[in-house]
């Protein structure tokens, strides 16, 4: 296992980190993976106040055996409107986990212009955050998000946070500019899911599987990723002991890409452009739509489908629409009434709103809620 400086926290992370969202079976089971986790040499397991039982069985978890001083713990609280909620609510998850302090605590969710103000409320939930520091009950201060990236990077601006925890990856890189910005300003950068919502990779298409070749999808991401000097850790949200075994392959190669990787990007690279004319670049330019329908994410998720053959992903994202508020925000696309506002923004001149009716007709068949509110 390889290991990274977490930004200005200076703790040293192993490069894969144990997401705790997904073991929430049963709690015997969430001690053999995270047992196991620290096993094959990861040191950060990350878990949140929202994740059903997970703080509890993490605390069990960590009682199973000598593992507190082995690992750096990061849990996360969404942001509330006054201090004693948040001040409870710390408490809580201490007490959840059989705690005295968290190493790395994250604003769960700063993802609007709202959750913006919050931070510089005089009597919200900083507040009870910075008591939490004070204390040295919390030793360093960061925040998750699915933001826009122009909230993203205020977030970034504010110069509150030691670290941030993101979503990014070859499938979705629309975050670069964050990962950069925070880089910048010595924070560590943390991904999130690269392997569900980076393409549901665990299961690829086999066209995906054919253009990766020899390689594995997953390790391609993977890959792309941990070249990146910006970035500290990776989130492996393994359920069970056998799926950390299997996705910790590359635990020891962070280094620059191999002409071989280099060229299979190329490759998917390339796979994209046989949508031309139709392909959306992702320059976000069409927004904002007069009926709040998510148009990028939309033909992202179009793009995915059709030249990748990730049309099962595609219904899985898609579904999550108008389903999660501001944690995946947008209206599905057959809200779209034809007029015709986003036509003369796009540089590509794409048929916009043909486009979104193909694509509803596509993947509009399932209706989901984020895992966690199931």
């Amino acid at each position: 296992m390889r290991y990274r400086r977490f930004g200005k926290t200076d703790l040293e992370l192993s490069i894969f980190s144990l997401g705790c969202m997904r073991y929430l079976d049963t709690e015997d089971n969430a001690i053999a993976t995270v047992q196991k986790a620290i096993e094959l040499g990861i040191n950060h397991i990350e878990t949140a106040r929202g994740y059903g039982k997970s703080e509890e069985y993490l605390g069990a978890a960590l009682k199973s055996g000598p593992y507190r001083d082995k690992v750096f713990i990061t849990t996360k609280i969404t942001p509330t409107k006054d201090r004693d909620t948040m001040a409870r609510h710390i408490d809580e998850s201490l007490r959840r986990m059989g705690l005295d302090y968290i190493d790395n605590f994250d604003l769960h969710g700063i993802n609007t212009p709202e959750h913006l103000l919050m931070l510089s409320d005089p009597k919200g939930c900083m507040r009870a955050v910075q008591d939490a520091l004070d204390q040295k009950i919390i030793r360093h201060l960061g925040f998750s998000t699915h933001a826009p990236l122009d909230i993203l990077l205020q977030a970034i601006r504010t110069d509150l946070f030691s670290s941030v925890n993101l979503h990014y990856y070859y499938f979705n890189q629309r975050n670069a500019p964050a990962v950069a910005l925070a880089h910048e300003r010595d924070m560590g950068v943390f991904i999130i899911s690269p392997t569900d919502k980076g393409g549901q990779l665990f299961q690829p298409s086999p066209k995906l599987v054919d253009l990766c070749q020899p390689y594995r999808p997953i390790d391609i991401n993977y890959r792309f990723l941990l070249s990146n000097p910006q970035i500290t850790t990776l989130s492996l949200g393994a359920s069970t002991p056998e799926e950390l075994v299997s996705n910790l392959t590359l635990a020891d190669q962070d280094g620059s890409l191999t002409a071989a990787e280099t060229a299979i990007l190329a490759k998917l690279d390339a796979q994209f452009h046989t949508l031309d004319p139709d392909l959306c670049s992702q320059c976000y330019a069409c927004l904002p739509c007069p009926e709040a329908i998510n148009i990028p994410e939309v033909l992202r998720l179009r793009n995915l489908a059709l030249a990748f053959d990730l049309v099962e992903f595609g219904k899985n994202r898609y579904g999550v629409f108008e389903n999660a508020g501001h944690w995946f925000p947008g209206r599905k696309a057959k809200n779209c009434t034809e007029c015709g506002d986003c036509l003369p923004r796009c540089p590509s001149n794409l048929p916009i709103p043909d486009l979104l009716l193909a694509t509803h007709n596509l993947l509009g068949h399932t209706e989901r809620k984020r895992l966690w509110e199931e």
